[in-house]
């Protein structure tokens, strides 16, 4: 059975998310501090979630890419900030990975000062994608991020990963759960939307609300 979840899209919603992902993209730079990080007037999103939740594996499917970000197999490994732009109309922004239990609370604390300092400094930040592992939910790692987006007060939405790896009816129990907790989160999109990067599930649909995210003013 596909776990697929449905979300209405229009046609042509879907074709400038195609054309926008279809041109290329570069990366340009590792930020380990806030003065490494790019000036820019491009609208820009950025992607953040628990160590190992697929973030490389989402940014590579998006762009058609096999390895533009990264990816790894051991957690925790990435502590910088990476920045890539989408023929010079998007900024993506790869946040280091959260939530991993062997990273020292020194390390916890650089991610949670570079982070913060990283949001309030982007007023061209459009949209944060909170992606979360679909077999696993929410953990209390990924409500704190929430709790401190809310207080940044930036637009957050949630995108569930490695969403095959769970039936439709699991997926749609865990979507509610999430819909349940929406109103408690000011700054959360209501929408979810369930991906899977190595089956294509909700690429399209990403695409299409991304490229709907650079036509804000």
């Amino acid at each position: 059975m596909s776990s697929e979840i449905e979300i209405d899209v229009s046609p042509e919603d879907l074709e400038t998310g195609r054309l926008l992902f279809a041109k290329e993209c570069t990366f340009i730079l590792g930020a380990v501090k806030m003065e490494h990080i790019p000036i820019t007037d491009l609208p820009e999103i950025a992607f953040a979630g628990r160590s190992n939740v697929g973030k490389s594996s989402l940014i590579n499917a998006l762009t058609r890419r096999k390895s533009l970000a990264r990816t790894s197999n051991t957690p925790g490994r990435t502590q910088e900030i990476n920045f890539f732009s989408l023929d010079e109309k998007l900024m993506i922004a790869d946040l280091p990975g959260y939530g991993y239990a062997k990273v020292s609370k020194a390390r916890v604390q650089i991610w949670t000062r570079l982070v913060n300092s990283y949001l309030k400094g982007r007023p061209q930040l459009r949209r944060i994608l909170l992606l979360i592992d679909a077999r696993h939910g929410l953990k209390s790692s990924d409500e704190d991020i929430m709790k401190m987006l809310n207080v940044a007060a930036v637009s957050y939405q949630i995108v569930l990963t490695k969403s095959d790896k769970i039936g439709k009816g699991a997926l749609e129990k865990l979507i509610e759960g999430i819909n349940k907790k929406a109103p408690f989160h000011t700054a959360l999109h209501p929408e979810v939307i369930a991906t899977s990067s190595r089956k294509g599930i909700g690429i399209e649909i990403l695409r299409a609300r991304l490229a709907k995210l650079t036509e804000q003013v």
